[in-house]
């Protein structure tokens, strides 16, 4: 059976029962059973938009803020009456006692202090500075905070905790791993000692802990800190909760990139079953996970499966955000790409058509969004030109395609290459910008095989547009910084060799007298060459 109840996962931990009335209904794969000894990452990141999944109370004021795919988690203030039940309930209830601006203590005593003071100010400081960009002041800010904690509040205090987790957050996102760890560390072990190894709290830093090591793709340490979050938030939260649908989401991701694939769609599919459940199925939380499991499906060569998870994402898009939004044309053209793959070339086009529409208003024209979707347009008009011939030597297919492929090609590349000259230091930019830049030279070879399958025999002249493809391709490998991302990114160099191959061979294999000059003799070498350095040495033992 592909899945189970959730239920056997957790016998260990019944002692308490989730306060979710749900939970019953949920279910998990079977490897994630309490028995099976396998129970034991662009990610992309806005550093201005927190989407704010759940908040989970520390002791006093501090409070981990937990996210779903945003991926950035903090502490902050949290006076609600309905987040401090829902963290006590399954706990027998036991609520404590709250002052405002202060934490109250086992006797009865209001610690306030300076240091307790500078910790808010430089909290909230910190917060905003990260909200603004500002992460080097953000930094110095959320130092100080922890600095304040350890002196107002003690050495173990939840405050010190929760200002671990804002610090090692924010190293997170800058990358200093090495700085952030002990950071997490240090705020679970302070949790765990406070509040004991099962409580909601600590799951929340373990989940924080698994983003932590997702980021730098240590997938076993991310797997085990999400399979204990788990655990907490199952008992706690329930498994019907959208906290706990996130971090089953998470656990997800990392069994695909551990190569799980069938777990990881079950677990991926049952987060958003479980938004689905709680009216969440058209947030953009949901349409998130539904793009990354059709994004799976798609890598497994699975279209169709893909093309109505697709679907069900343009038409929450369309409500959540109506057609004039990226967000929108982005999905449009998602599936565009995938009914191409079946065939629907009709419905493919329309979709790139009104894609192209949406991005010329809200961008500029020359924008390298717009040469994306050029690209595709003039493709699909390539592999749509039927060219069949007729009794007379002729073929049914006029040249209005093939003009119009022209000349969206032509607009595609001019873009994209001065993208390439504009972005020279934006590494990100440059590396998208130049896939599309040669996926529009590759192209060219294409749109040259159908002019030459429209010519009569012998007249079809020399591929003078194949040989300019050609000599820009070559150019790219001269550029230092393109050349380096060509050695680094496979993706990059599998599309350059993809492209160099085609427009050599089709030089090559011309007829044309002007193919045995001295010129185009040494541009072949070139390119030769190039494919040599990139290539494997074969073993010649």
């Amino acid at each position: 059976m592909a899945t189970r109840r959730l239920l056997p996962l957790f016998r260990g931990i019944r002692s308490t029962p989730p306060f979710t009335a749900s939970c019953s209904n949920r279910v998990i794969p079977s490897f994630l059973s309490s028995g099976s000894s396998d129970f034991g990452n662009n990610t992309r990141q806005n550093r201005n938009q927190w989407r704010l999944i759940a908040a989970i109370l520390f002791s006093g004021q501090a409070a981990v803020f937990l996210m779903d795919e945003k991926i950035i988690a903090y502490a902050q203030d949290v006076s609600s009456n309905k987040l401090l039940s829902e963290n006590t309930q399954g706990q027998g209830g036991n609520q404590e006692a709250y002052a405002s601006g202060l934490q109250r203590v086992e006797d009865g005593t209001v610690v306030s202090n300076e240091h307790t003071i500078k910790w808010r100010i430089f909290t909230d400081l910190g917060r905003d500075l990260f909200s603004k960009g500002k992460l080097d002041e953000a930094e110095k800010a959320f130092e100080s905070a922890l600095k304040e904690a350890r002196l107002g509040f003690g050495q173990r205090d939840p405050h010190v905790a929760s200002s671990c987790n804002n610090l090692a957050e924010l190293k997170r996102v800058r990358k200093k791993f090495e700085e952030a760890e002990p950071l997490y560390l240090e705020a679970i072990s302070i949790l765990e000692d406070s509040f004991g190894p099962d409580d909601i709290r600590v799951g929340a830093a373990l989940h924080n802990l698994g983003q932590f090591y997702l980021a730098q793709h240590k997938l076993d340490e991310a797997r085990s800190s999400y399979e204990r979050a788990l655990k907490i938030k199952a008992r706690i939260l329930g498994y019907n909760n959208p906290d706990y649908a996130s971090t089953v989401h998470h656990l997800g991701r990392v069994l695909y990139l551990q190569g799980k694939e069938k777990d990881a769609e079950a677990l991926i599919r049952e987060s958003i079953s479980i938004l689905e459940d709680n009216g969440l199925g058209e947030s953009s939380t949901c349409i998130r996970r539904m793009t990354t499991l059709s994004q799976i499906m798609l890598k497994s060569n699975r279209p169709a499966d893909a093309e109505m998870l697709q679907r069900k994402v343009l038409h929450a898009l369309e409500l959540l955000k109506g057609w004039d939004s990226l967000e929108t044309a982005k999905a449009a053209e998602a599936l565009a790409l995938t009914l191409q793959s079946l065939g629907n070339l009709k419905e493919s086009r329309e979709l790139l058509e009104k894609c192209l529409e949406v991005r010329k208003k809200i961008l500029s024209e020359d924008h390298i969004q717009v040469a994306s979707t050029m690209l595709h347009l003039a493709r699909l008009e390539l592999y749509d030109s039927k060219c069949v011939p007729l009794a007379n030597g002729k073929y049914s297919e006029t040249v209005e395609d093939l003009i119009r492929a022209k000349e969206l090609l032509d607009n595609s590349i001019r873009i994209m290459k001065a993208t390439l000259i504009k972005g020279k230091r934006k590494t990100n930019h440059i590396h998208v910008a130049l896939l599309l830049y040669l996926q529009g030279l590759d192209a060219v070879g294409l749109l040259e095989s159908k002019r030459h399958d429209m010519q009569s025999k012998g007249t079809a002249g020399y591929p003078y547009e194949v040989e300019h493809a050609l000599r820009e391709c070559i150019s790219i490998y001269n550029e230092p910084h393109l050349r380096s991302i060509l050695v680094n990114a496979p993706d990059a160099k599998a599309q350059y060799l993809t492209c160099l191959n085609r427009l050599s061979i089709m030089i090559g294999e011309s007829g044309d007298e002007k193919t045995r000059t001295k010129e185009l003799t040494y541009l072949m070498a070139t390119a030769n060459d190039i494919k040599d350095k990139f290539l494997p040495k074969k073993n010649t033992k």
